[in-house]
Protein backbone atom coordinates (compact mmCIF):
# COMPACT_ATOMS: atom_id res chain seq x y z
CA UNK A 1 0.00 0.00 0.00
CA UNK A 2 1.26 3.39 -0.54
CA UNK A 3 1.71 6.30 2.33
CA UNK A 4 -2.14 7.87 1.58
CA UNK A 5 -5.18 6.52 3.27
CA UNK A 6 -7.46 4.96 0.86
CA UNK A 7 -10.73 7.87 0.37
CA UNK A 8 -12.00 6.44 -2.49
CA UNK A 9 -12.81 2.62 -4.41
CA UNK A 10 -13.61 2.23 -8.00
CA UNK A 11 -15.32 -0.51 -9.58
CA UNK A 12 -15.95 -1.86 -12.78
CA UNK A 13 -19.61 -3.68 -12.77
CA UNK A 14 -19.71 -6.25 -15.28
CA UNK A 15 -18.04 -9.37 -14.20
CA UNK A 16 -16.44 -7.74 -10.81
CA UNK A 17 -20.31 -6.32 -9.03
CA UNK A 18 -22.71 -8.04 -11.89
CA UNK A 19 -22.45 -11.62 -12.86
CA UNK A 20 -23.28 -10.52 -16.72
CA UNK A 21 -20.19 -11.60 -18.82
CA UNK A 22 -21.49 -14.74 -20.27
CA UNK A 23 -24.83 -12.29 -20.88
CA UNK A 24 -22.70 -10.36 -22.84
CA UNK A 25 -20.83 -13.02 -24.99
CA UNK A 26 -24.59 -14.49 -25.85
CA UNK A 27 -25.52 -11.03 -27.14
CA UNK A 28 -22.47 -10.08 -28.69
CA UNK A 29 -22.48 -13.35 -30.51
CA UNK A 30 -25.75 -13.20 -32.03
CA UNK A 31 -24.98 -9.68 -32.94
CA UNK A 32 -22.06 -10.21 -35.27
CA UNK A 33 -24.12 -13.59 -36.63
CA UNK A 34 -26.95 -11.43 -37.53
CA UNK A 35 -24.71 -8.78 -39.53
CA UNK A 36 -22.59 -12.19 -41.27
CA UNK A 37 -19.63 -12.74 -39.06
CA UNK A 38 -18.92 -15.61 -36.53
CA UNK A 39 -17.23 -15.48 -33.56
CA UNK A 40 -15.92 -18.15 -31.40
CA UNK A 41 -17.61 -17.13 -27.90
CA UNK A 42 -14.38 -17.80 -26.27
CA UNK A 43 -12.85 -14.38 -28.41
CA UNK A 44 -15.82 -12.50 -27.25
CA UNK A 45 -14.99 -13.23 -23.59
CA UNK A 46 -11.99 -12.27 -23.60
CA UNK A 47 -12.64 -8.70 -25.46
CA UNK A 48 -15.46 -7.84 -23.07
CA UNK A 49 -14.13 -5.53 -20.66
CA UNK A 50 -13.04 -3.08 -23.21
CA UNK A 51 -14.23 0.25 -25.16
CA UNK A 52 -16.73 -1.62 -27.47
CA UNK A 53 -15.29 0.00 -30.60
CA UNK A 54 -12.02 -1.69 -29.65
CA UNK A 55 -14.07 -4.72 -29.05
CA UNK A 56 -16.00 -4.92 -32.49
CA UNK A 57 -12.63 -4.17 -34.07
CA UNK A 58 -10.54 -7.01 -32.32
CA UNK A 59 -13.11 -9.56 -32.95
CA UNK A 60 -14.46 -8.41 -36.89
CA UNK A 61 -11.52 -6.40 -37.48
CA UNK A 62 -11.73 -2.69 -39.71
CA UNK A 63 -15.44 -2.07 -40.62
CA UNK A 64 -17.58 0.80 -41.94
CA UNK A 65 -18.56 3.12 -38.90
CA UNK A 66 -22.11 2.41 -39.97
CA UNK A 67 -21.38 -1.59 -39.64
CA UNK A 68 -20.03 -0.84 -36.42
CA UNK A 69 -22.81 0.77 -34.61
CA UNK A 70 -25.18 -1.49 -36.15
CA UNK A 71 -23.40 -4.40 -34.27
CA UNK A 72 -23.38 -2.12 -31.50
CA UNK A 73 -27.17 -1.48 -31.65
CA UNK A 74 -27.89 -5.15 -31.76
CA UNK A 75 -25.65 -6.20 -28.92
CA UNK A 76 -27.58 -3.35 -27.09
CA UNK A 77 -30.56 -4.66 -28.30
CA UNK A 78 -30.10 -8.88 -27.49
CA UNK A 79 -28.40 -7.37 -23.90
CA UNK A 80 -31.53 -5.90 -23.39
CA UNK A 81 -33.08 -8.87 -23.72
CA UNK A 82 -31.09 -10.96 -21.20
CA UNK A 83 -31.69 -7.97 -18.16
CA UNK A 84 -34.12 -10.19 -16.17
CA UNK A 85 -31.06 -13.03 -16.04
CA UNK A 86 -28.48 -10.28 -14.40
CA UNK A 87 -27.85 -10.80 -10.45
CA UNK A 88 -25.10 -9.35 -8.65
CA UNK A 89 -22.46 -11.63 -7.15
CA UNK A 90 -22.88 -12.71 -3.42
CA UNK A 91 -21.30 -9.87 -0.75
CA UNK A 92 -21.91 -6.76 -3.33
CA UNK A 93 -24.41 -5.08 -1.04
CA UNK A 94 -22.36 -5.71 2.29
CA UNK A 95 -19.14 -4.77 0.65
CA UNK A 96 -20.32 -1.62 -0.73
CA UNK A 97 -21.74 -0.32 2.80
CA UNK A 98 -18.88 -1.45 4.46
CA UNK A 99 -17.06 1.11 2.95
CA UNK A 100 -19.51 3.75 3.06
CA UNK A 101 -19.72 3.00 6.27
CA UNK A 102 -16.40 3.77 6.70
CA UNK A 103 -16.22 7.04 5.16
CA UNK A 104 -14.76 5.43 1.68
CA UNK A 105 -16.03 6.91 -1.66
CA UNK A 106 -17.23 4.23 -4.01
CA UNK A 107 -17.53 5.02 -7.53
CA UNK A 108 -18.70 3.16 -10.57
CA UNK A 109 -16.10 3.08 -13.09
CA UNK A 110 -17.58 1.14 -16.41
CA UNK A 111 -17.18 0.68 -20.07
CA UNK A 112 -20.53 0.10 -20.65
CA UNK A 113 -22.91 2.77 -21.83
CA UNK A 114 -25.67 4.63 -19.96
CA UNK A 115 -28.16 2.68 -20.64
CA UNK A 116 -26.58 -0.57 -19.74
CA UNK A 117 -24.79 1.10 -16.44
CA UNK A 118 -28.64 2.07 -15.52
CA UNK A 119 -29.75 -2.28 -15.53
CA UNK A 120 -26.82 -2.79 -13.79
CA UNK A 121 -27.47 -0.56 -10.92
CA UNK A 122 -30.45 -2.22 -11.02
CA UNK A 123 -29.31 -5.43 -10.88
CA UNK A 124 -26.73 -3.93 -7.35
CA UNK A 125 -29.67 -2.26 -5.40
CA UNK A 126 -27.25 -0.20 -3.41
CA UNK A 127 -27.26 3.03 -4.69
CA UNK A 128 -27.33 4.51 -0.98
CA UNK A 129 -23.97 3.38 -0.70
CA UNK A 130 -22.62 5.14 -4.72
CA UNK A 131 -21.48 8.09 -4.33
CA UNK A 132 -20.92 8.23 -8.17
CA UNK A 133 -20.73 6.68 -11.27
CA UNK A 134 -18.78 6.84 -14.88
CA UNK A 135 -19.71 5.22 -18.08
CA UNK A 136 -18.49 4.92 -21.69
CA UNK A 137 -20.61 7.66 -22.48
CA UNK A 138 -18.25 10.00 -20.32
CA UNK A 139 -15.32 9.65 -22.22
CA UNK A 140 -14.55 9.01 -26.27
CA UNK A 141 -12.55 5.72 -25.45
CA UNK A 142 -13.39 3.84 -22.82
CA UNK A 143 -10.95 1.11 -21.26
CA UNK A 144 -7.98 0.29 -21.45
CA UNK A 145 -7.69 4.31 -21.82
CA UNK A 146 -6.96 5.66 -18.75
CA UNK A 147 -9.36 8.46 -19.16
CA UNK A 148 -13.08 6.58 -17.58
CA UNK A 149 -11.32 6.19 -14.26
CA UNK A 150 -9.07 9.64 -14.47
CA UNK A 151 -13.06 10.95 -14.58
CA UNK A 152 -14.00 8.52 -11.99
CA UNK A 153 -11.07 10.33 -9.46
CA UNK A 154 -12.52 13.53 -10.14
CA UNK A 155 -16.33 12.70 -9.48
CA UNK A 156 -14.76 11.22 -6.18
CA UNK A 157 -12.67 14.14 -5.62
CA UNK A 158 -9.83 11.67 -4.67
CA UNK A 159 -5.88 12.01 -6.31
CA UNK A 160 -4.97 8.38 -7.74
CA UNK A 161 -2.58 7.34 -4.55
CA UNK A 162 -5.57 7.75 -2.62
CA UNK A 163 -7.55 5.21 -4.33
CA UNK A 164 -7.78 1.74 -5.61
CA UNK A 165 -9.37 -0.03 -8.25
CA UNK A 166 -11.55 -3.54 -8.65
CA UNK A 167 -11.82 -5.18 -11.42
CA UNK A 168 -12.04 -7.99 -13.79
CA UNK A 169 -10.44 -8.07 -17.07
CA UNK A 170 -6.70 -7.12 -18.00
CA UNK A 171 -8.16 -4.11 -19.64
CA UNK A 172 -9.51 -3.15 -16.07
CA UNK A 173 -5.83 -3.85 -14.91
CA UNK A 174 -3.93 -1.93 -17.93
CA UNK A 175 -6.10 1.49 -17.27
CA UNK A 176 -5.89 1.32 -13.45
CA UNK A 177 -1.83 1.28 -14.63
CA UNK A 178 -2.05 3.81 -16.66
CA UNK A 179 -4.00 5.91 -14.39
CA UNK A 180 -1.63 5.39 -11.78
CA UNK A 181 -3.93 3.72 -9.50
CA UNK A 182 -3.22 0.55 -7.81
CA UNK A 183 -5.14 -2.32 -8.91
CA UNK A 184 -6.97 -5.71 -7.40
CA UNK A 185 -8.13 -8.20 -9.80
CA UNK A 186 -11.58 -10.99 -9.15
CA UNK A 187 -12.03 -14.00 -10.60
CA UNK A 188 -15.20 -13.62 -11.17
CA UNK A 189 -14.95 -12.93 -15.06
CA UNK A 190 -13.29 -15.61 -15.74
CA UNK A 191 -9.84 -14.48 -16.41
CA UNK A 192 -7.03 -16.33 -14.96
CA UNK A 193 -4.39 -15.15 -11.99
CA UNK A 194 -1.78 -14.93 -14.36
CA UNK A 195 -3.20 -12.81 -16.55
CA UNK A 196 -4.88 -10.40 -14.30
CA UNK A 197 -1.58 -10.19 -12.11
CA UNK A 198 0.81 -9.83 -15.68
CA UNK A 199 -1.95 -6.97 -16.49
CA UNK A 200 -1.27 -4.89 -13.33
CA UNK A 201 -3.06 -6.59 -10.49
CA UNK A 202 -1.32 -6.21 -7.09
CA UNK A 203 -3.43 -9.13 -5.41
CA UNK A 204 -6.58 -11.66 -6.82
CA UNK A 205 -9.29 -12.33 -5.29
CA UNK A 206 -12.25 -15.01 -6.05
CA UNK A 207 -15.77 -12.18 -5.97
CA UNK A 208 -16.65 -8.99 -4.28
CA UNK A 209 -17.98 -11.41 -0.65
CA UNK A 210 -13.76 -12.77 -0.67
CA UNK A 211 -12.67 -8.81 -1.25
CA UNK A 212 -14.97 -8.08 1.50
CA UNK A 213 -13.86 -11.02 4.19
CA UNK A 214 -10.31 -9.26 3.30
CA UNK A 215 -11.12 -5.99 3.64
CA UNK A 216 -9.24 -4.48 6.47
CA UNK A 217 -6.28 -5.57 5.28
CA UNK A 218 -6.77 -3.68 1.63
CA UNK A 219 -7.76 -0.43 3.13
CA UNK A 220 -5.38 2.01 4.67
CA UNK A 221 -6.73 4.29 7.87
CA UNK A 222 -9.16 3.56 10.48
CA UNK A 223 -13.03 3.05 10.72
CA UNK A 224 -14.32 5.92 11.37
CA UNK A 225 -15.84 7.06 15.18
Amino acid sequence: MGSSATRTVLFDVDGTLVDSNLLHVDAWQRAFARCGVEVDSWRIHRAIGQDSALLVESLAGDRDPAWVDEVKRLHAEYYGELAPRLRRFDGVRQLLAALDDRGIRVVLATSAPQDELRLLREAIDADAAIHAATSADDVDTAKPAPTLIEVALERAGAEAPEALFVGDSTWDMIAAGRAGVRAYGLRSGGISDGELREAGAQRVFDDPGDLLAHLEALVDGPRPA
